[in-house]
């Protein structure tokens, strides 16, 4: 089985149920002033650059990119389809999203993640790609139920070993 990641201009009845099952999985993590993820038609407006990654015509994982200034950009919606979790596709999904902002001459990467432990495996996925733990940024208030992370991109591929540290986890 083949996967490849397709960027996402319209939407499909499976992508809608990808995105749904996303805003399913935070429930209980925090309260909903504290969950920032964006629904699926804030997921195709302009400024925001969605991405899926598709096996057998079915989305598995998603990730996205926000505009938050110019050279700045937020990475948004990340999600591996839970059966398939733990093999890699968050990565190479990372992977891809940082390389995909680097081509476009972006110098920052920021994110906000959930403080909950279940968040704590994304979290590690993120501290190994380079990210650090940072302050709120962007439209985001200080928040104890989110964590804040940052990744300076480098230009002249720099940033290529942080790439090969993400895809051999």
């Amino acid at each position: 089985m083949t996967v490849t990641i397709e960027r996402v201009r319209a939407s499909t009845p499976a992508l809608a149920e990808f995105i749904l099952a996303h805003h399913a999985d935070m429930v209980g993590t925090a309260p909903p002033e504290s969950q920032h993820a964006l629904p699926l038609e804030g997921l195709l407006t302009a400024g925001v650059r969605l991405f899926a990654a598709i096996e057998n015509g079915v989305p598995i994982a998603t990730g996205a990119l926000s505009a938050v200034e110019a050279g700045h950009e937020e990475l948004k919606s990340m999600r591996t389809h839970p059966d398939l979790r733990g093999r890699g596709i968050g990565r190479t999904m990372l992977a891809f999203l940082i390389e995909d902002a680097r081509s476009r001459d972006i110098v920052r990467l920021s994110l906000e993640t959930g403080a909950d432990d279940f968040f704590a495996p994304a979290r590690m996925m993120y501290t190994r790609a380079g990210f650090v733990e940072c302050d709120a940024f962007g439209r985001y208030a200080p928040d104890p139920l989110s964590t804040f992370m940052t990744l300076a991109l480098m230009r002249g591929g720099a940033d290529r070993a942080v790439r090969r540290a993400i895809m051999n986890g």
